[in-house]
């Protein structure tokens, strides 16, 4: 994957020329008669078309009827094809599309299809890891990679449009490899662009994030005309930087021709950080250090603002975005961008005070200078890198998630609720807190004693590291 220099535009958007080449940094998964498959069918679905009959055939194949029943294992890939086209011809009713959700083994792809399907959609889940739920009825699940073309233009044979989700690199430890970053999020993009194309797909709606405009610089209020794409050489990481290429080229891909003469309808949503019953990525993470006693300080400006979504609002915005982008709709949202949150602003530590009182602890009452934790977190970003062939270095936070905490950054979703008819529920922290904390599996004394003598070791290093930038810091200054 090369992404050429970037051409700054009179309004200060970056227009990116990408050109598409093998990805031989990561291997790929193809689906073939080896690979993964596994399908649930209800009693009334729609039919999908079978022209292909590798999309069958699979070493196992997993039905799941509405009367609950489950029929057995086929180990043959010729008996589980035609069970499944036996069984595909046999249901009866009419559906409302089909749609495929690339990184539905995620939390949030996983919750969008899940909520498509109860409406009567035929959908496809579509990821390299495996969803951690059951997966329900009248929906499809294939274990392959986005970056691997010949398996995704098999996939999405006789799909209305595609929900682009899948991502890497979001936070922690994946934000530091960039070949599988940029592979991903960039090569990934692209080849679900052209599969449109090719399979004559008609809707597109691409999963971004603010990251794409905020690099660290305070934003108020932002809104989607007024606030420009950061300049590609200026972002914090390369998630972010990469975000923002594969939204330009989803943008960009707006009007093209398809295969079948149609025309390729794509718009863009940005959420901010995602909460909900069963996120594991940033609730896990902070419950964790919580608990390890590592949130002993606060840091930034104690008025910094900044916006999450609810999941369920998330998926709510998604749906919305598929329909605007239908002739019914008058395709009112083909090409545009939206902002994406709960309608609400909060400081990060003052939203998550119930969070400590939960779990028995006291707020962040040291609070430390912002160079200091930047530059902390830049230290460890670089042992973590060179050091992990030998130890695992935690990461407590990223520069990036330094500047997502400190700078205030927040935006209006005027333009969302007005084109698409966006309105979200107010949700409560407190309540997705109680219900991970029910659902959370018990710790062992063992593991509780493990996780009680790491942490303090971590705490001791974290404080051993600030004191040696602080000397560094002041015999710079001249001081000492």
């Amino acid at each position: 994957m090369e992404v050429c220099s970037p051409n700054m535009s009179e309004s200060g958007a970056s227009l990116f020329q990408v050109k598409q080449l093998p990805c031989h940094t990561v291997p790929s998964l193809r689906l073939q008669a080896g690979g993964h498959y596994t399908h649930n069918l209800p009693s009334s679905s729609c039919k999908p078309r079978m022209s292909d009959p590798s999309l069958a055939v699979a070493s196992s194949v997993v039905r799941h009827r509405g009367s609950g029943a489950t029929t057995g294992t086929c180990s043959s890939p010729e008996c589980a094809a035609s069970r499944l086209v036996e069984e595909v011809a046999e249901a009866q009713g009419t559906c409302k599309g089909k749609v495929v959700v690339t990184g539905g083994g995620g939390y949030f792809g996983f919750s969008l299809g899940k909520e498509l399907a109860s409406e009567g959609m035929s959908v496809i889940f579509l990821d390299l890891n495996k969803p951690l739920s059951e997966i329900p009825d009248g929906t499809v699940f294939y274990q392959s990679d986005i970056r691997d073309y010949s398996s995704l233009y098999k996939i999405c044979e006789g799909v209305d449009c595609i929900f682009h989700t899948a991502s890497y690199g979001m936070s922690g430890p994946e934000q530091l490899k960039k070949e599988q970053v940029e592979s991903v999020n960039v090569g990934g993009t692209s080849n679900v662009i052209n599969v449109c194309k090719e399979r004559g797909i008609p809707r597109l709606v691409y999963t971004s994030t603010i990251n794409v405009v905020f690099g660290g610089r305070p934003i108020v209020e932002g809104d989607e005309a007024s606030v420009p794409y950061v300049p590609y050489d200026l972002h914090i990481d390369h998630y972010s930087r990469t975000k923002a290429v594969a939204e330009q080229m989803v943008l960009l891909a707006n009007g093209s021709s398809l295969k079948d003469g149609g025309v390729l309808r794509t718009c863009v949503l940005r959420p901010c950080g995602i909460y909900g019953p069963e996120e594991k990525r940033h609730f896990q993470r902070v419950i964790k250090n919580v608990e390890r006693r590592l949130l002993i300080f606060r840091f930034g400006d104690p008025k910094a603002r900044m916006n999450w979504v609810h999941v369920d609002n998330l998926v709510l915005a998604h749906k919305l975005a598929a329909e605007a982008l239908t002739p019914k709709r008058s395709c009112v949202a083909s090409g545009q961008a939206y902002f994406i949150n709960d309608g609400v602003s909060v400081n990060l530590f003052e939203w998550m005070t119930p969070l400590f009182e939960k779990l028995g602890y006291t707020r962040p009452s040291i609070t430390l200078p912002v160079p200091l934790v930047y530059s902390t977190a830049i230290m460890v970003e670089y042992l973590h890198l060179i050091l992990r062939p030998v130890i695992k270095v935690p990461l407590l936070f990223t520069r990036s998630e330094v500047k997502n905490i400190t700078v205030n950054h927040t935006f209006k979703i005027d333009k969302a609720r007005r084109d698409l008819g966006y309105s979200p529920k107010l949700y409560s922290l407190v309540d997705t807190m109680d219900h991970y904390l029910k659902t959370r599996p018990p710790q062992s004394s063992s593991s509780s004693f493990i996780m009680s003598s790491t942490s303090q070791l971590l705490r001791y290093l974290i404080l051993l590291m600030l004191m040696g930038l602080s000397l560094l810091l002041l015999n710079f200054c001249g001081i000492l």
